[in-house]
């Protein structure tokens, strides 16, 4: 029987050490690369929306006034027209608030191709170890 076909327990172990950290390395490039990866799309898509809440935002406050004095002028009052667009206003800004939080929890930046990867990882390494 020829040692080279059959090697050591001690090779094996080592053997398996080694390609578990190669492993374990190039698990944490994937998982850095693809934190990068979204939190660098995050940061675009952020300020893309603060522009697009800027501009948005003006023509609001002109549209609103605008409704303001249609109001008024169709028999409602200033007073109780501005009250009642304000009102109406709050409660459609508190709805999108919460939805657009709910958006951007933190389980909506949560790294999928690397937990799935690592499961794979762990499932293979397992079945080595048998």
């Amino acid at each position: 029987m020829n040692t080279q076909d059959n090697p050591s327990l001690a090779t094996l172990v080592t053997d398996l050490a080694q390609n578990a950290t190669t492993l374990v390395q190039t698990e944490a490039r994937l998982l850095r690369a693809e934190l990068s990866e979204k939190l660098t799309k995050t940061g675009a898509g952020a300020a893309e929306v603060l522009g697009g809440a800027i501009c948005l935002l003006a023509a609001l406050l002109v549209l609103l006034q605008a409704l303001v004095i249609a109001l008024a002028r169709a028999g409602l009052g200033a007073g109780w027209s501005s009250l009642l667009v304000g009102v109406v206003v709050a409660i459609l800004g508190v709805i999108l608030l919460r939805t657009g939080m709910a958006s951007m929890a933190p389980s909506e930046l949560t790294p999928e191709r690397t937990q799935e990867q690592l499961r794979r990882d762990a499932a293979v390494i397992k079945e080595q170890v048998r």
